[in-house]
């Protein structure tokens, strides 16, 4: 039987830059439950830690605060984003692979997958990875989906490209080797209590259905 696996996504940590919109806003949570939920987390191996949109705050808190409990992580960065204020540089990104994390692709602009042409999935899918792999001078092969969005053709082209493992924000347990995988967004108000909320919950066949019409769209 294949092992279960929780994948938790986090986004910003510690002080809210000003401008946030209310649905970054709501799950850029402070050092405090970032701490709560990492401790919650320490010597499980059953738990995979992922970020998405590469904040400044994935170097300057996250990291430390992983390494401090022996923990590892997937940072998925937005490749157009490097260098702007308030996010990674080409360095930043050097850093975390330095620190023993991973580093994956959030596509070139942030904007939902679902539904774009070729050419923009070219875009999102190989050129964005080209520009992370040169920063990084890594290869790079998990990718995460912006806003949970993708369908069929999406799928197809992420596998054309050679992604390796791409995580969703579809929620509940994974099955770890499992090429698609879903993952459970941290929100400001979430606690330590979180792990047994995602492990009790029950999707049943209502939930598969759900989520196999997704992906066959």
């Amino acid at each position: 039987m294949q092992q279960r696996t929780i994948n938790l996504t986090f986004h910003g940590v510690g002080r809210q830059p000003a401008g946030l919109d209310a649905g970054e806003a709501a799950v850029w949570i402070s050092r405090e439950r970032f701490g709560a939920v990492l401790d919650s987390v320490a010597g499980r191996d059953d738990v995979r830690i992922t970020f998405d949109d590469g904040n400044e705050s994935d170097v300057s808190l996250a990291l430390p605060a992983l390494r401090s409990r022996g923990l590892t992580a997937t940072f998925f960065v937005v490749a157009g984003r490097l260098g702007t204020p308030g996010y990674l540089d080409a360095a930043g990104v050097r850093t975390l692979a330095a620190g023993g994390m991973t580093v994956g692709c959030h596509g070139m602009r942030h904007r939902p997958w679902r539904a774009l042409d070729r050419p923009a999935l070219r875009e999102e899918f190989v050129d964005a990875r080209e520009v992370l792999e040169r920063a990084l001078g890594a290869p790079v092969t998990e990718a995460a989906c912006p806003f949970g969005a993708y369908d069929r053709l999406t799928l197809a082209a992420l596998r054309r490209s050679g992604y390796r493992r791409v995580f969703t924000s579809d929620r509940g347990i994974a099955r770890r080797t499992d090429w698609l995988q879903p993952r459970n967004t941290v929100h400001r108000a979430d606690d330590a209590g979180l792990l047994g909320e995602i492990a009790t919950a029950r999707g049943g066949l209502a939930r598969r259905a759900k989520l196999t019409a997704k992906r066959w769209r």
